[in-house]
């Protein structure tokens, strides 16, 4: 398998730390790593991983290089500019089809947790094995545990299992739900959640492509014979408009299987998912550099090193940086993206 890990993402939502030349992939969310290595570090343990490429922003590509360990220079895919999953995923099954067009080929995004290897492992073996032998574009899915508002879900079909593995036809996506509706997707149990995980063939993914974003293909054929001859494409990307894959293919697709999967994973899209996922104390505080909370509950500091105090307040994430501090109500933290947009509109490039 021909590994793909998208790292070209802004993470507008962990600001003050994440910031346009150091955005959360290269961040040390959880742990002595950055996101980036975690997942490069995941996918060189499995044993069907022949390479592994990073598809990321011009702008990013060197640092990612000299950071990285574990990944060739020459697999380090540098958009022109970003454009969103679909054109992403399309640009590296390009780079991908010059060494085999018949590969399968794997798409995982750059910041996401996943514990659990055996279980993880498993369901690649799974879905490699249904992408090959139905010819079909396959997901994987999770178990979910709670009915999350947070996550969008895929709907299977439980009577149609693929034999011998735990791979189901995909009846629908839905997009993240009202906290009744995930109740309800819950309680059916024919619902997983949405990992954002691909796994294809490259010639049957290219095929998908021209048959329900023909545009998009006519755009990725050319940059390919591009490719092909060392030649720039510059100027063919800048006329490709941005969609995600989600919306542009896998929402319009017919042959699409998912992959049961019951691995802990966590997308880690917010400074509350970080909160989730790690150790706190009995009041429900957790404090990551130096604070203290007085008289509150369920508060989360992070700083490096600089004293921080919440006094009499509960559910609150404080966020502090040399150069900028964020308090926000856990309630409020997908609000922080505002806050970039704010910045870039006042032009504030020191703190972006």
């Amino acid at each position: 398998m021909h590994s793909v890990i998208m790292a070209g993402g802004s993470g507008t939502r962990f600001w003050p730390m994440s910031r346009k030349n150091k955005p959360k992939q290269l961040l040390k969310i959880i742990g002595d790593q950055t996101m980036l290595q975690m997942t490069v570090d995941r996918l060189s343990k499995c044993k069907k991983t022949d390479e592994i490429y990073i598809s990321t922003r011009k702008d990013l590509s060197d640092v990612i290089k000299k950071v990285i360990m574990g990944v060739k220079s020459n697999n380090i895919i540098a958009e022109p500019s970003g454009k969103n999953t679909a054109p992403c995923i399309g640009l590296s099954a390009m780079y991908i089809s010059k060494v085999d067009g018949e590969a399968v080929m794997g798409i995982f995004p750059a910041d996401h947790l996943i514990v659990g290897h055996r279980s993880f492992e498993k369901a690649l073996n799974h879905a490699t094995k249904t992408a090959i032998e139905k010819d079909a574009l396959v997901t994987i899915g999770i178990q979910p545990t709670f009915p999350s508002t947070a996550y969008g879900y895929i709907q299977f079909d439980p009577d149609s299992r693929v034999d011998n593995l735990d791979a189901y036809p995909v009846r629908t996506f839905a997009e993240k739900p009202h906290i009744n509706t995930a109740k309800r997707f819950l309680k059916s149990e024919d619902f997983l959640w949405n990992a954002g995980i691909f796994i294809w063939k490259v010639n049957v993914f290219l095929d998908e492509l021209g048959r329900h974003m023909p545009e998009l293909s006519n755009q990725l054929w050319k940059i390919g014979k591009r490719i092909k001859s060392s030649k720039t494409y510059t100027d063919i990307w800048s006329e490709i408009e941005p969609e995600s894959i989600d919306y542009g293919l896998m929402e319009k697709a017919k042959n699409i299987y998912v992959v049961k999967s019951s691995f802990r994973w966590n997308d880690l899209g917010s400074w509350n998912a970080v909160y989730d996922v790690l150790p706190k104390r009995i009041d429900g505080n957790l404090v990551r550099g130096s604070g203290l909370v007085i008289d509150g509950s369920n508060n989360f500091i992070q700083n490096d090193d600089r004293f921080t105090v919440v006094i009499g307040l509960d559910n609150v994430v404080v966020i502090s940086t040399d150069d900028a501090t964020l308090v926000v109500n856990k309630d409020n933290v997908e609000d922080v993206r505002k806050v970039v947009e704010y910045l870039n509109k006042k032009d504030r490039q020191d703190l972006l």
